[in-house]
């Protein structure tokens, strides 16, 4: 696998996320159990995006000195492409815990360990099948066309089924769980187990927000299944697909508190997404016909999420009441 990462960017690069998931986690909505309000996850996330573009341009500094302005500049821009295809794709994974939370009735402050545990289960998980995914495309080149054919199928799918919500109760991991392991009706904390006393004898109890937690690690599988072959319609480079990956997901848990109260004002967001995975899949088809720019990948991405946010925002507005008129006490 060719790849511009050294040992020691590899180490740096370790260092960087270990720093980041620490002041993550000490920081964003320290104290159990307390709601972070928007303007602190908005913050943190402008945070992690400028840390994640800090990155970049320390990336091109050492490139352009090592390798050349030319590897520098696709470098770099492989890297930034790759974390918006990354960030926006990640932004589909927040919706659906938040579907997760709230068919399991979790109070905002009672999800912060939940998502401790589904960010670092996406960082190892993805991480397991980028340097898998690298090894066989490098191999296997064919398997291009087999992802390409999967991202697209998967675009489809998504724009097909934009506006419907599972039924959680239906769910056969939930079901399964239901009936293999005793499950409390009620949540207690942020506890997943719980003793309860009967006929004298003490029996452990799973709680709700065990559900949830698994739910939300099954998500980020699949989740990672679509988003890993998205980015190796950019670069196959292993230290630029991890890198953008890892970037996009460590400010996970920031966007999901800026979206838990305003997830619905962004209902045509899924059908951007849609267009997103079906031109990266439709790329990744042609491939060996016609060569699709990094810069114009970049730039499609950037138009359909903007579009779709914007268009959003005036659905929304359209749709919301008009507030009342103020009563001047005049008859």
């Amino acid at each position: 696998m060719e790849t511009i990462g050294t040992w020691w960017m590899w180490t740096g690069f370790g260092v960087i996320v270990v720093a980041m998931l620490a002041v993550d986690l000490l920081m964003l909505g320290r104290g159990e159990q307390r709601r972070v309000s928007p303007k602190e996850a908005a913050a943190w996330s402008a945070i992690w995006v400028g840390v994640s573009f800090l990155f970049a341009a320390a990336l091109w500094w050492y490139l352009n000195g090592a390798a050349g302005r030319e590897i520098a500049n696709a470098k770099t821009l492989e890297f930034v492409t790759g974390y918006l295809i990354e960030k926006s794709l990640a932004i589909d994974n927040v919706f659906v815990w938040l579907m997760l939370f709230s068919f399991f009735a979790v109070p905002l402050e009672l999800q912060k360990r939940v998502l401790v545990f589904g960010v670092l289960g996406a960082i190892v998980m993805r991480t397991v099948m980028i340097f898998a995914g690298a090894w066989l495309v490098t191999e296997f080149h064919w398997l291009l066309y087999v992802f390409g054919a999967f991202l697209l199928v998967t675009g489809i799918k998504m724009w097909w089924f934009a506006d419907e919500k599972p039924d959680l109760a239906k769910n056969p991991v939930v079901k399964w769980i239901r009936s293999h392991v005793n499950v409390t009706d009620e949540l207690h904390g942020e506890r997943f187990f719980v003793m309860k006393e009967e006929s004298g004898k003490w029996v452990r109890y799973a709680t709700p927000l065990l559900l949830v937690l698994v739910l939300v690690e099954l998500s980020d599988l699949i989740f990672a299944v679509d988003s890993i072959p998205a980015i190796f319609a950019i670069t196959t480079d292993p230290f630029i697909v991890l890198t953008s990956n890892v970037f996009a997901i460590l400010g996970l848990r920031a966007m999901y508190f800026l979206l838990a109260d305003m997830g619905e004002r962004f209902s045509l967001l899924k059908y951007g997404l849609a267009l997103v995975l079906g031109f990266i899949g439709t790329k990744m088809l042609l491939i060996d016909l016609v060569k699709i720019p990094v810069l114009v990948s970049l730039g499609v991405v950037a138009a359909i999420i903007t579009a779709a946010i914007v268009l959003s925002l005036r659905k929304d507005a359209r749709n919301r009441p008009a507030a009342p008129l103020a009563d001047t006490g005049n008859a």
